[in-house]
């Protein structure tokens, strides 16, 4: 990561939180299950809080420019988390999204760590170091429902099951 700026490396995140909070909605609304529909909704709701404080960083650190995200960033190695998010659009099977959004959060939560190694200024690393935290989190949330999803599924024998219009 260190061949790219810290502004590229914003601009990357805010696109990362922008496709991490269409995956996130999108879900909610077609999911049944209320539980998992208000998770979901809260995990999108922070993913553009997350989204929010990497713009103000951004125009505190450059005043002058306005913000121009990448158009095809997932071609980069470095950041799989925008193309993780990118692939689930229109994917209904729920236990996939769930899958790949976590895998998703430990790469944003990776991310922001590097990021918070790389800058010198403590207000950044710190600023860092908690989004990473949150992304962290995320993971947890996302586990969790996943491993409901693990045993809701052995004792039901519905095809439709794993589907947004049968349970979830």
């Amino acid at each position: 990561m260190s061949k790219y700026t810290l502004k590229d490396l914003l601009l990357i995140g805010i696109k990362s939180e922008i496709e991490a909070e269409k995956v996130y909605r999108s879900t909610a609304n077609k999911a049944k299950n209320p539980f998992l529909k208000a998770k979901l909704n809260a995990l999108a709701e922070e993913e553009n809080n997350h989204k929010k404080i990497l713009e103000e960083l951004f125009h505190e650190l450059y005043p002058r420019e306005d913000i121009k995200l990448p158009e095809n960033p997932e071609f980069l190695p470095e950041f799989p988390e925008i193309k993780i998010f990118a692939e689930l659009n229109g994917v209904t099977d729920v236990r996939k999204i769930i899958e790949q959004a976590m895998k998703a959060e430990l790469s944003a939560k990776k991310y922001y760590e590097e990021i918070a190694e790389m800058v010198k200024e403590e207000k950044i690393k710190k600023l860092m170091l908690y989004m990473a935290k949150i992304e962290e989190g995320h993971y947890f949330i996302l586990q969790h429902e996943y491993r409901e999803i693990e045993e809701f599924e052995s004792i039901m024998h519905d095809e439709d099951y794993m589907q947004f219009d049968a349970r979830f």
